[in-house]
């Protein structure tokens, strides 16, 4: 099934190819790096395939950057600054964590889970019904 996102001024254009959602794990992280980054209280990205994320239109701009575990690579339109997917050098031959809120129907790829549940904000709930790590290797 073919989805499609975007950056805000649509600068950035890709296609996500899936042969089911199921295909996608989509997650909520609380860790300090991710609220940064979202510039909000979790990040929300969708690891799927590397293969299955192609850029239609305009290209990304990267920003590499050690959180403090790993080195991560931050994809984002250089325009209006839109964040479209990450990837840490451990994976990125294999995977991209796709930023769920840049595609157009972000409702198609509901969170499986949550992870760095011990640092989420004590005023946001847990979301009922998928799984929830303390820390990403547990």
């Amino acid at each position: 099934m073919p989805y499609y996102g975007s950056c805000y001024c649509r600068d950035i254009e890709y296609q996500l190819s899936l042969s089911s959602p199921d295909d996608a794990r989509t997650s909520l992280c609380h860790c300090g790096s991710c609220k940064k980054a979202f510039g909000t209280n979790y990040g929300l990205t969708a690891k799927i395939p590397k293969d299955a994320l192609r850029i239609t239109k305009g290209a990304t701009k990267e920003h590499v950057a050690d959180n403090g575990s790993a080195v991560i690579h931050r994809e984002f339109c250089a325009n209006c600054g839109s964040f479209i997917c990450e990837y840490g050098d451990a994976v990125k031959d294999q995977f991209r964590y796709l930023c769920v809120g840049s595609l157009d129907e972000p409702e198609v790829l509901p969170p499986k889970g949550e992870f760095f549940c011990s640092a989420r904000a004590d005023w946001m709930p847990e979301i009922p019904d998928v799984f929830h790590k303390q820390r990403i290797k547990e």
